[in-house]
C-alpha cells in the first residue's frame, strides 16, 4: 500500500511512525511533513490546506489510503472530494466536521440530543455578549465559534478578562472569521480528560484514555496552547466514567449525526470535564488530538492501518485494539514566546541521543531541515515521548530524554503528568 499523511505536526509524525510499522504499507508520503517524517516518508512540498494539489497527487500516484491530520482540510471538504472520486480517505466529511468547525452547532446539537454539556449562550453581537457576562459573573468561559488552532478558548477568572476576550475575538478578530460568533458558557470544575474513538458511523471502537495539558506554564497557568504535553492512560477516567461517556455522550452523538444527515466516520475526540461521578462534554474535535496522539501511538500494539480502512469500509465491528500496559508520557518542547510571537531557525541538538534512550521516541512538530541541520520552524517544536513501567517512570524517562535536547529559547513544562502522582 501507498499511504499519504496530510499535515506536518507532531500528530502526523506519530501517525507516520505508527503506519510505518504496518506490514501492509510499502511507501509513505507526508504533505508537508517535517524534519522527523523525512526519515520514514517522502515529504511533499504541498500545504495541508491545498486540497486540489493533494487530490491531484493522490490520483496521479495511485495512493491507496490518505490520512488527514489537521482539522482545516476536514472542515473544507477534503474527504468529500477524495471519496467522490473513488479514493480511500480516513477522516470526517465536511458535514460531520462541523462538530469541530462550529462550537455553536455542537452546543445546539448537544441540547437537542440531551448530551451533557455546560449551560451556554451564543452571540453575534459583542455588546450582547458583554451584557450576558456582566449578568452571569465569573469565572466564565468565552469561545470563538470557529477554528482557532486550539487557542480560541478563554477561561476568564473575572469579568474584565471575559470582556477583554470579547473585544479581542469579536472586534480585533485575533482569530479572524472564527470570531464572528461567540459561545459564552458556564465554567465547569473538575479534571479534564481526552477520549478518542474510531467509528465507521455505527460501530464505536474506543482508544485508550489520555489527558492533555493546555496551559503554557506549570500548574496550568498562563494562556491556552495547542497542548504542552499529554499522558495515557489517565486514572481520572474510570471504567464507570467510560461507560457513561459511551452511553450518554459518544453514542448519542454518532446516532444523532446520522439522523441529521451528517454521518460521522473517522476519529472523534471528546474533551471531557470529570467532577466526581459527573461527566460533561467540553468540546469535540473531529481528528486525532495533538499531543495526545503521541502517547497513544506509543502504546498502541495493534496495526492501525486495518482499523482506519475498516472505518472507511463500514467493517469496524470486526476489529479490536491491543494496548501496551505501560503508560506513556509526551512532553512538548516549544519555541520561547509561544503561544505568542516567537523566532524560528534555531538549530536543535540532542535528538539522536534522546531517541537512543530506552522506551523513548522524539516526534517532530515545528521542525525543518536547513543545510542538513534540524532547526526550529514553529511554536510547538518537538514531542518527547516515553513509556515506563508506571506513570512515574514514564515521566522520568520522558524528562531524561528532554534534558539532552537543546535549542535557543527552548521552553517546556516540567510538570507533565505530575498531577496524578
Amino acid at each position: 500500500m501507498k499511504v499519504l499523511i496530510i499535515g506536518g505536526g507532531g500528530r502526523e509524525h506519530a501517525l507516520a511512525w505508527k503506519v510505518n510499522q504496518s506490514p501492509l504499507v510499502e511507501k509513505i508520503y507526508c504533505a508537508p511533513g517535517n524534519a522527523g517524517t523525512v526519515d520514514i516518508a517522502e515529504n511533499l512540498s504541498i500545504s495541508a490546506t491545498d486540497i486540489n494539489a493533494l487530490f491531484e497527487f493522490a490520483t496521479e500516484n495511485s495512493i491507496d489510503l490518505t490520512i488527514v491530520g489537521p482539522e482545516q482540510p476536514l472542515t473544507e471538504g477534503i474527504v468529500d472530494l477524495f471519496t467522490e472520486n473513488g479514493l480511500k480517505v480516513f477522516g470526517a466529511n465536511k458535514k460531520a466536521a462541523i462538530l469541530e468547525g462550529s462550537k455553536s452547532f455542537t452546543k445546539d446539537f448537544c441540547k437537542k440530543y440531551n448530551i451533557p454539556t455546560a449551560a451556554y449562550e451564543t452571540f453575534t453581537d459583542k455588546q450582547a455578549a458583554i451584557d450576558y457576562i456582566n449578568e452571569q459573573g465569573a469565572p466564565i468561559v468565552v469561545k470563538a465559534d470557529g477554528l482557532a488552532a486550539g487557542k480560541g478558548v478563554v477561561v476568564a477568572n473575572n469579568v474584565s478578562e471575559a470582556v477583554s476576550a470579547c473585544h479581542n475575538i469579536m472586534e480585533h478578530r485575533i482569530y479572524g472569521d472564527a470570531g464572528s460568533k461567540l459561545v459564552v458558557e458556564k465554567f465547569l470544575t473538575g479534571q479534564e480528560a481526552s477520549y478518542l474513538v474510531f467509528t465507521d458511523g455505527k460501530t464505536i471502537l474506543p482508544l485508550a484514555s489520555s489527558q492533555d495539558h493546555k496551559q503554557v506554564f506549570n500548574g496550568d497557568k498562563g494562556p491556552n496552547t495547542g497542548g504542552m504535553g499529554a499522558y495515557s492512560p489517565t486514572p481520572v477516567l474510570t471504567a464507570a466514567h467510560e461507560e457513561m461517556v459511551l452511553r450518554d455522550i459518544i453514542k448519542p452523538t454518532i446516532d444523532g449525526m446520522k439522523a441529521e444527515g451528517r454521518p460521522f466516520k473517522g476519529v472523534l475526540y471528546a474533551g471531557l470535564m470529570i467532577d466526581g461521578d459527573d461527566v460533561q462534554l467540553l468540546e469535540y474535535n473531529v481528528r486525532f488530538g495533538d499531543p495526545e496522539t503521541q502517547p497513544l501511538m506509543a502504546r498502541m500494539k495493534s496495526d492501525i492501518v486495518p482499523i482506519m480502512l475498516a472505518c472507511i469500509d463500514d467493517t469496524l465491528g470486526e476489529h479490536t485494539i491491543e494496548w501496551d500496559d505501560k503508560p506513556a508520557v509526551c512532553v512538548v518542547l516549544t519555541s520561547g514566546g509561544y503561544p505568542g510571537n516567537y523566532k524560528r531557525g534555531f538549530e536543535i541538538s540532542g535528538i539522536d541521543e534522546a531517541n537512543a534512550k530506552p522506551d523513548s521516541v522524539v516526534f517532530h512538530a515545528g521542525t525543518t531541515l536547513e543545510n542538513g541541520h534540524v532547526v526550529t520552524n514553529g511554536g510547538r517544536v518537538l514531542g518527547v515521548t516515553a513509556l515506563g513501567d508506571d506513570i512515574k517512570s514514564a515521566i522520568d524517562n520522558a524528562y531524561s530524554a528532554v534534558k539532552v535536547i537543546q535549542f535557543a529559547h527552548v521552553h517546556y513544562r516540567s510538570d507533565i503528568g505530575s498531577r496524578i502522582l
